[in-house]
């Protein structure tokens, strides 16, 4: 039987309850983009081949709508960071994920990408890249199989449904602001920490 949702304006009569269908605007559009959901052409370490094969015909990631991966981060909005993140990658990470368009998703794949994994704390590898970026849906193994990446796209189509165009940071009057790209000299410097690193600095007497 469809779902009805009851509109006190709008009554709907007895005999044609249950037949009618009631939806709403953020229903059909969170539906039109959890069906188009296109994953930018992206892999880091081992974790990349696990993706490569979700997307080949056994898994079929085409089945979800993710269609073809794409090479530009113009035409994507779904990054998935698999594998191993280290100092000197992550600027043009950030770059990538800057590029592309609202609204974006990002997919932390494996261990290293979800919080360094075998690598934490390592003198050239970042510990998460939730640590920079927004991640929407935590992906653990090592690597994991294409079946555990298929369950996080679902997890994160499910993820979409939920969300409210009123609400939507993409849709709000303010200004998005672009994640600052973090500076490698001996080691990554965030922009976002300078306020407290001026603090730090030692006053002249």
């Amino acid at each position: 039987m469809p779902e009805t949702l009851d509109n006190p304006e709008v009554p709907v009569p007895e005999e044609l309850k249950g037949q009618v269908k009631i939806t709403t605007l953020d229903r059909i559009y969170n539906w039109g983009r959890r069906s188009s959901v296109w994953p930018m052409m992206f892999g880091l370490a081992c974790c990349g081949i696990e993706m490569i094969a979700a997307a080949a015909s056994r898994y079929d990631l085409a089945r979800f709508g993710m269609e073809i991966m794409r090479p530009s981060p113009r035409q994507t909005d779904l990054i998935i960071v698999s594998g191993t993140v280290t100092k000197k990658m992550l600027p043009q990470i950030i770059r990538l994920y800057n590029q592309m368009p609202e609204p974006k998703y990002v997919v932390a794949m494996g261990a290293c990408a979800c919080g360094g994994g075998p690598f934490k704390e390592g003198y050239s590898v970042v510990s998460g890249i939730d640590k920079f970026l927004p991640v929407d849906v935590y992906i653990p193994g090592c690597p994991p199989t294409p079946q555990a990446l298929l369950h996080g796209l679902i997890t994160l189509q499910k993820k979409i449904d939920k969300q409210s165009i009123r609400k939507v940071k993409w849709y709000q009057k303010h200004e998005s602001r672009e994640v600052p790209v973090p500076l490698l000299g001996p080691d990554l410097i965030d922009p976002r920490d300078f306020p407290e690193l001026e603090e730090c600095e030692p006053s002249e007497s």
